[in-house]
C-alpha cells in the first residue's frame, strides 16, 4: 500500500469516527426510567386520579390484604420508554416485592399513560388464578373500554375489583394477624387513648375502686381494646400494663381528678386545641410496604 493510499484510508476512517462521535452526542441514549418509590398501595405519578379516588382505593386494597393476605398495587407513569412495559413493570415487581414472602401471592397493575400501554404483573403464587388468558380478559374487558372513553379512576377500579375477585377464589394461607409498626395511622388514635386515657378517667376509676383496683380496671379496659383494635395479645398486655402504671401514678402527675381536670385547673380532657389530630389525608402514609413476593414475568399487556 503506497503512502498515498494510507494517508485517504486514515482520512476515511477519522471522518467516519467523527461522525458517529457527532451522532452519539447529538441523540445520547435515554436510561431506563427510574423504578418509582412504593409510598402506598397507588403510585401515580401523572396526576390522573384524586386524591378521593386514590384514597379509596387504597382502602379497598387494604382491607382485601387484610381478609386475603394478598396484595395488589397500582402504578401510573407517563412512559415506559424506551423499555417496553414488560421490562418495565417487571423490574418494579422486583424492586417493590409485592405479596407474601414464599407465597408470592403479589399482583401490581402498572399504566403508562402516554404510552396508551398496560399491564398486569401477576406473582408465581397467583399464576394459576391470574393466568395469562384471565388477565388479558380483564385488560380487555373491564380496563381498556372504559380508558377509551377518558374514565383513568373507573377502568383502574373495575380492573381491581375484577382481580379481587379472582384471587378471593383461590386457597391461600390465613393472613398473618401480626401488626403492621409500619402503618402510624393504624396505631395512631389507639396510641393517644394509651397514654392520655388513664389520665382523663383514672379519677373516677380510683374514686369508684380505690386506687390499686382503680388502676387494675383501667388497665384491662386499655388492654383489651388494644387487643381488639390491633389483634394482638402481646399489644394488647403491653398497653394494659401501661394504662394501669399511668393511672395509679395519675395524680402524683398532677391530671386526673374526678373532674377530669389538673388540679391546677390549667389542663382539661375533651380539649381541641392540642398539636395532634387522629387524622390523615393519606390513605397510606407511606406504612405499605411489599412482603417480598417473587414474580416470574406472568400476567398480561394491552393498549387502548
Amino acid at each position: 500500500m503506497t503512502a498515498r493510499m494510507w494517508r485517504a484510508y486514515s482520512l476515511v476512517a477519522a471522518l467516519v469516527l467523527a461522525i458517529a462521535l457527532l451522532l452519539t452526542l447529538a441523540f445520547p441514549t435515554r436510561a431506563d426510567v427510574a423504578v418509582p418509590q412504593l409510598t402506598g398501595r397507588v403510585v401515580d405519578q401523572t396526576g390522573t386520579l384524586s386524591s378521593s379516588d386514590i384514597a379509596s382505593l387504597s382502602q379497598k386494597l387494604r382491607e382485601f390484604e387484610n381478609r386475603k393476605g394478598s396484595q395488589i398495587a397500582v402504578l401510573i407513569v407517563p412512559t415506559t420508554e424506551p423499555e417496553t412495559i414488560e421490562q418495565f413493570s417487571i423490574r418494579v415487581a422486583e424492586v417493590w416485592k409485592i405479596g407474601r414472602k414464599k407465597v408470592d401471592d403479589g399482583a401490581i397493575l402498572v399504566v403508562a399513560k402516554n404510552d396508551r400501554h398496560l399491564r398486569i404483573e401477576v406473582g408465581y403464587g397467583l399464576e394459576g388464578a391470574l393466568t395469562d388468558v384471565t388477565s388479558r380478559r380483564i385488560i380487555d374487558e373491564d380496563i381498556t373500554p372504559k380508558f377509551r372513553s377518558g374514565d383513568f379512576s373507573g377502568g383502574i377500579s373495575a380492573g381491581v375489583d375484577r382481580m379481587i375477585r379472582v384471587i378471593d377464589g383461590e386457597p391461600l394461607p390465613t393472613p398473618s394477624r401480626s401488626v403492621n409498626f409500619g402503618s402510624w395511622n393504624d396505631i395512631e388514635p389507639l396510641f393517644y387513648f394509651v397514654l392520655f386515657g388513664p389520665l382523663v378517667v383514672g379519677g373516677f376509676l380510683r374514686a369508684m375502686f380505690g386506687r390499686l383496683l382503680g388502676s387494675v380496671v383501667a388497665g384491662v379496659i386499655v388492654g383489651v381494646l388494644a387487643w381488639f383494635v390491633l389483634e394482638s395479645a402481646m399489644i394488647g398486655l403491653g398497653a394494659g400494663v401501661l394504662g394501669a402504671i399511668l393511672t395509679f401514678i395519675a395524680d402524683l402527675l398532677g391530671v386526673g381528678s374526678a373532674t377530669g381536670r389538673s388540679r391546677g385547673g390549667a389542663w382539661s380532657s375533651g380539649s381541641s386545641s392540642g398539636g395532634w389530630s387522629s387524622g390523615s389525608s393519606s390513605s397510606d402514609s407511606g406504612g405499605f410496604s411489599g412482603g417480598g413476593g417473587s414474580f416470574g414475568g406472568g400476567g398480561a399487556s394491552g393498549s387502548w
